[in-house]
């Protein structure tokens, strides 16, 4: 017999341990829930409830997933060679849930409840000392956080030849290792330093000016909502709305909610944004959150550097190209009230290829972005080797910066608070953004390979195809497989920094007249 999900020929112990575990999806998406509440709209002074709230929310999740009877039934699965063959769907979903089960029950629930609740603290005091560029506010939070975020590490364990922090990617970045992404990292960082410092050198920067332009928020709203609708996000499953640092939360089958964030002046930023998380809630509506395996690995993402993929690939490859600004341009006019009518595509393109180091990620040109994410790399690194101390970070981070990037940092706000990830805990998700630049690349020389009119297309507003591709060779497989694996029956290929190097060099150069 070969293994389906079909419910009418799966074994008991199959289907109960899949109910177990829609039972900890659930409460998983309610913890999801008060998380994007606190980030939209909470008030200011529920904090202290939320905190509480997300705490119970964690801990009974926690619970459901360490469950011995869980346990019991995946040893029973297991050891049933009618849905045990690795190479099926079920296979690899039993094998997903083992792995998941075995991580689970290794940290205790009152370290995962108190992660959740200083989690929630630290990110209410993580605004607020943002808001007023001070660090020294913030670094109790952080130093606790950090405490905590070892203590998960050492439950979880150091494979032999590892380090803590392998334990806190692998959370993010399944069997990375800290070593590995090192190997990547730093031959790419001297790429990218040479690539960058002969733009500087030799090129002719592009008119910019007009970028600055102001755009009232509203109608920037609006054509961002135009332009992921026309992507194919589904507003009938998600929503959009504001926040401090954007992101995308896939709480449910149906529910899929984007954020973004706006300045009068600086349209572009906001688009990059909502075309970055729409990407991300094109592949969590993608994913087969509503079939016979909901709530179970197989309708998960398969890692997070996947998951950036998508995102910097809408982003990127489709929102900084011409054959998108070909049909965005008048749209963003007829929303803007004719704003750019003395900007033409050829003005347009290159000021979206720009090339110049800047203090912001999220703000940053393509080029720069990974020194960003290698800074940040390299410092949560040493912060839980203990090599640097919470209240040096600032220094540090501006040592990097000063360093990789050029630039001066002037104040916190724009430095070591400028993210949200290390107030909730999330060490070892910072090198997911590089790895999703490079799967992003790779994949893109592919889909073009496969779909040769897709500038064309793209030039009229059509994305079905490229999304479809996306559904087809991405999305619909969830966990069955690793990244890399993913990455190869995708491209045929084993993941390559030069699909990237390729793609900024015909993306950059151009734009600076070389």
């Amino acid at each position: 017999m070969t293994a389906t999900a079909d419910a009418t020929i799966l074994p008991a112990h199959y289907t109960e341990m899949t109910s177990l575990l829609r039972e900890a999806s659930t409460l998983g998406s309610v913890g999801a829930l008060l998380g994007w509440d606190q980030e939209t709209y909470m008030p200011p002074g529920a904090g202290r409830a939320r905190a509480e709230q997300s705490s119970v929310i964690a801990r009974l999740t926690h619970e459901k997933r360490t469950d011995p009877r869980l346990g019991e039934l995946i040893r029973a699965c297991e050891e049933d060679p009618e849905i045990s063959d690795p190479s099926s769907e079920t296979g690899a979903n039993i094998r997903c849930i083992r792995r998941d089960f075995d991580k689970a029950t290794k940290v205790p629930g009152d370290l995962v409840a108190e992660l959740a609740r200083t989690g929630s603290e630290a990110q209410d005091l993580w605004k607020h000392a943002r808001e007023k560029s001070d660090f020294a506010a913030f670094a109790p939070a952080l130093t606790k956080m950090l405490d905590l975020t070892r203590r998960k590490a050492e439950c979880l364990g150091v494979t032999s030849g590892g380090e803590l922090y392998d334990a806190l990617l692998d959370e993010y970045e399944p069997d990375a290792r800290a070593s590995e992404i090192e190997a990547v990292f730093l031959p790419l960082r001297d790429r990218l330093s040479a690539f960058i410092a002969d733009i500087r050198e030799n090129g002719t920067p592009p008119r910019v000016d007009f970028t600055r332009r102001e755009v009232p928020v509203e109608k920037q709203h609006a054509f961002g909502r135009a332009v992921v609708s026309a992507l194919g996000f589904d507003f009938g499953a998600g929503r959009l709305d504001t926040t401090t640092h954007p992101f995308c939360s896939g709480m449910a089958a149906g529910d899929t909610r984007l954020t973004t964030r706006y300045a009068p002046d600086n349209f572009a930023d906001a688009l990059s944004s909502t075309m970055h998380e729409a990407g991300h809630g094109l592949y969590e509506q993608g994913l087969p959150k509503s079939g016979p395996f909901a709530g179970t690995p197989l309708a998960d993402d398969v890692s997070l550097g996947i998951h950036e993929s998508q995102s910097r690939m809408w982003e990127n490859s489709v929102g900084r190209s011409r054959a998108f600004w070909a049909w965005a341009l008048p749209l963003a006019n007829r929303h803007f009230g004719g704003v750019f009518d003395d900007i033409d595509v050829d003005t347009m393109v290159p000021a979206m290829n720009t090339c110049t180091p800047s203090l912001i990620r999220v703000e940053s040109d393509e080029p720069t972005y990974n020194l960003h994410v290698m800074i940040r790399f390299g410092l949560e690194r040493s912060m839980i080797k203990g090599e640097l101390a919470v209240a040096d970070l600032p220094g540090a981070w501006n040592e990097q910066y000063k360093r990789l990037l050029g630039v001066d940092v002037p104040d916190d706000r724009r430095g070591c608070l400028q993210d949200v990830h290390w107030s909730f805990g999330l060490i070892g998700y910072f090198p997911t953004y590089s790895l999703g630049n490079l799967y992003a690349a790779q994949l893109w020389e592919t889909i073009n390979e496969q779909i040769p009119d897709l500038d064309a297309r793209m030039e009229r507003g059509e994305f079905g195809a490229l999304l479809g591709w996306l559904r087809e060779n991405i999305h619909k497989h969830g966990r069955r497989y690793t990244a890399r694996e993913l990455c190869e029956r995708a491209t045929g290929k084993a993941l390559s920094a030069d699909p990237l190097m390729r793609h900024l060099e015909r993306r950059v150069r151009p734009a600076y007249g070389l």
